[in-house]
């Protein structure tokens, strides 16, 4: 199940930032994942681009799924660092991308209308204008 996977895959990081851990490991701070992310969300990007016109099952989506990993991997990292900080923790990252995506597909999620890529777009502008709005407010 993708939950276990997911769970057993968050406890490896948790171990490799343990004290009797890998030094490596131990040593990332959010700075150095920063750049970690980039270069494979940049590799991924290059993967997906390669595999235009690929077998959907073959090797380049192998590369794909490979280069995915390596990104997910660096974020569950980057929030084993913050949890560790007392910033936040993997849940709270999961639930807040759950959170937004039902929130910005009301016409999914809810009972607004969106038959057209136009009518998605105005709903999600909106709502991210609407978040921002909220969050600004909060910080003053």
């Amino acid at each position: 199940m993708l939950g276990d996977d997911f769970v057993e895959l968050a406890e490896i990081m948790a171990r490799l930032r343990a004290p009797d851990g890998c030094p490596w490991d131990r040593k990332q701070t959010m700075p150095d994942l920063a750049r970690y992310i980039r270069e494979e969300a940049d590799e991924a990007s290059a993967a997906i681009e390669a595999a235009k016109g690929a077998d959907p099952g073959g090797a380049a989506a192998a590369a794909i799924a490979e280069e995915l990993g390596d990104v997910l991997f660096n974020l569950i990292h980057a929030a084993r660092i913050a949890e560790e900080a007392g910033w936040f923790d993997l849940g709270d990252v999961v639930r807040g991308a759950r959170d937004k995506i039902v929130r910005r597909h009301p016409h999914v999620f809810g009972d607004a209308k969106a038959e057209t890529l136009d009518e998605v777009h105005e709903h999600w502008n909106r709502i991210k204008a609407e978040e921002k709005r909220a969050r600004d407010g909060a910080s003053e």
